[in-house]
């Protein structure tokens, strides 16, 4: 194991906690919940999207940013940097998985954003950064401020500046890999009977964007619809949009259940 690797696997074992963490988060689970978790994260998988030496960079909004430290956002693989939510515990995954295998994990999740947003920070918070695999979660802001009046957007704007963004994307970075996540929520909290059934709309366009660029798809709303079966929705989000540790657990898991599995 080199030094780099050393160094990755000991930050994470020693600042994250991960699978305490995890276990904690499905701690209240009832057992066919946990049985279906137990489907561990796969360490190595030949199918995997994730190959050696990868770039992997998880962009969106606060679900995504979930408190990232900006003063460390330069440094790859570091829990400071990558917050306190689904895509830390991913990426503490994989760098604990995979020791050997060079990987350099990012967050550049920021709270409130929509689609627009991320085109007008993309040069330096994608672009420069060169990612092999590029995850982005984005869509409930899009609808969210446009029902509390901060926001005059629609499904129509969501799904033409998504497709733009992957556009200038994949032209600047060809080989890029893609990971789009389904937008979510759980009707809790902020999450009411205004929400719908535009919402749904948001996550049929995200699904065709997906489909059109050929990205690895994540179905978070699906999966949090087969949670809520097991638990109520506060369990999992306890404001209907921003995951607690439960919900992130399961995205994590999910999350690298799709990109391994591709």
């Amino acid at each position: 194991m080199n030094d780099t690797s050393k160094l990755n696997r000991r930050n994470f074992l020693k600042t994250s906690s991960l699978t305490a963490l995890g276990t904690a988060a499905l701690a209240s689970v009832p057992a066919a919940s946990q049985a279906a978790a137990s489907e561990t994260w796969p360490a190595n998988t030949v199918r995997s999207l994730i190959s050696k030496g990868d770039v992997v960079l998880f962009q969106g909004d606060s679900i995504t940013d979930m408190g990232r430290s900006r003063e460390k956002a330069g440094e790859p693989n570091v829990q400071p940097a990558l917050g306190n939510g689904y895509a830390w515990m991913a990426g503490a995954a994989l760098l604990v998985d995979r020791p050997n295998d060079g990987l350099k994990v990012y967050n550049r999740g920021v709270s409130g954003n929509k689609v627009f947003q991320l085109a007008e920070r993309w040069q330096t918070d994608c672009l420069d950064l060169k990612p092999n695999v590029l995850s982005i979660l984005i869509g409930v802001n899009d609808i969210w401020h446009k029902l509390n009046g901060k926001y005059d957007g629609t499904v129509e704007i969501y799904e033409r500046d998504y497709r733009a963004l992957l556009d200038r994307t994949k032209k600047a970075l060809p080989d890029v890999k893609l990971v789009i996540c389904e937008p979510f929520v759980l009707r809790c909290g902020a999450v009411n009977d205004k929400w719908f059934p535009e919402f749904d709309t948001y996550r049929a366009a995200a699904k065709r964007v997906a489909d059109a660029f050929h990205a690895t798809w994540v179905p978070f709303q699906s999966m949090f619809n087969e949670a809520i079966k097991l638990a109520p929705p506060e369990h999992w989000a306890k404001d209907g949009v921003h995951p607690t540790d439960h919900g992130a657990s399961l995205m994590a898991h999910d999350w690298l259940k799709a990109v391994n599995h591709c």
